[in-house]
């Protein structure tokens, strides 16, 4: 809980904050919770609301060049899935994945996931957590990120391009990714 929050607050205090008092409003309203979901589950939901509370809260400045530098890292390793004819070269050219239900269900693979995760420049950690966890749109991030629309989108595209280079290497081919 509290690796989320600072993930997306990126202010430790403010997170350490955060999950108190998501626990305290947990404890204090335990009679709340119905059981239609895991106790993890609600507690992580109260989380996420509190973050995107703060998120919406804080007036923020970015230092548009950290994301400048992230990008050139995460377009060198993109170029490198490709072939000069833009076509994927043999050895980048994504797998079937099976069922991704059977994924979603198993604990390992969430384990795999976060380390991936964890190995995402933050900024683009940060983007894609706030649009696909946190369900923020992209217009929101634009506005609590001061980014443009289009490089939001940039930077969503390259978080899920090196998240299924990770996962293709760490989990549904069954090796450890080298370049995660």
């Amino acid at each position: 809980m509290l690796r989320f929050a600072t993930l997306q607050l990126r202010d430790p205090h403010l997170a350490e904050d955060l999950v108190q008092d998501t626990l305290l409003t947990a404890l204090n309203k335990a009679e709340q919770f119905a059981g239609r979901s895991s106790l993890k589950t609600w507690v992580f939901t109260i989380l996420r609301n509190n973050v995107v509370d703060a998120i919406k809260l804080r007036a923020r400045t970015v230092n548009a060049s950290s994301y400048a530098a992230e990008g050139e890292h995460l377009d060198a390793a993109f170029d490198t899935l490709f072939k000069d004819n833009a076509h994927w070269s043999p050895a980048s050219r994504p797998t079937t994945w099976g069922n991704p239900e059977d994924s979603l269900h198993d604990q390992q693979f969430w384990a795999v996931f976060e380390a991936c995760m964890e190995h995402l420049p933050a900024n683009t950690a940060r983007v894609f957590m706030m649009r696909e966890v946190l369900e923020l749109s992209s217009q929101e991030i634009c506005d609590n990120l001061s980014i443009s629309m289009s490089n939001c989108h940039v930077i969503l595209h390259r978080a899920r391009n090196a998240l299924r280079t990770c996962l293709q290497g760490s989990w549904f081919s069954g090796e450890a990714c080298a370049t995660c």
